[in-house]
């Protein structure tokens, strides 16, 4: 859990990093669909790594918070992009707070209105998000799931550790071993 917080840190610390200013309106739309070609790229590798992993649950967890960070993250830049090419794109300039606030109200479905896309370039960006955000959450929840039996099947049964078990998985005290042995005699005269 440690390792998605990290990687979601990190994904939010290079969004407040990157030198974005320097793309122009063309340069916005080929790092919207190379980040969403990204974040395809990401999810896949992470199905593969779920498959191997020993914890394949824990790797689920870890491969969706990458997966939606990086996809929250692409679409607050897209859309900061947008507004820095194109004024007025929105009803009030963004800053990169802004930007993924606006992400984050529009991926959540709560869209309180205050922010909202004005050009029409700004709500196809809007559609394409929710769009995705959908897929995300069945299509790649649903895959992930799949990844984890997956995992769990190549791991094979693991028995869990009970009272009547050790840790080896061995049993200690089977009731059936007793027919196996014969009680010791005992003399009922003595």
């Amino acid at each position: 859990m440690g390792r998605a917080i990290l990687i979601a840190a990190g994904l939010v610390t290079a969004y407040y990093l990157l030198p974005l200013d320097r793309y122009s309106a063309r340069g916005t739309s080929v790092l919207l669909l190379a980040g969403l070609l990204a974040v395809v790229v990401v999810f896949v590798w992470e199905v593969r790594t779920i498959i191997r992993s020993p914890h394949p649950r824990l790797k689920a967890v870890e491969a969706l918070a990458a997966t939606l960070v990086l996809f929250l993250v692409l679409f607050a830049s897209a859309y900061y992009l947008l507004d820095r090419s194109a004024p007025g794109s929105f009803t009030e300039p963004l800053s990169r707070t802004d930007a993924l606030y606006f992400t984050l109200t529009t991926f959540s479905t709560v869209g309180f209105g205050d922010i909202a896309a004005r050009s029409e370039t700004g709500r196809v960006m809007a559609m394409l998000q929710m769009a995705g955000g959908l897929v995300l959450v069945g299509f790649a929840a649903r895959v992930l799931a799949g990844a984890v039996q997956a995992g769990l099947q190549r791991r094979g049964p693991v028995e869990p550790e009970t009272p009547e078990t050790g840790a080896d998985g061995g049993d200690a005290g089977d009731p059936r071993d007793s027919e196996a042995r014969p009680e010791p005699e005992t003399d009922p005269g003595a």
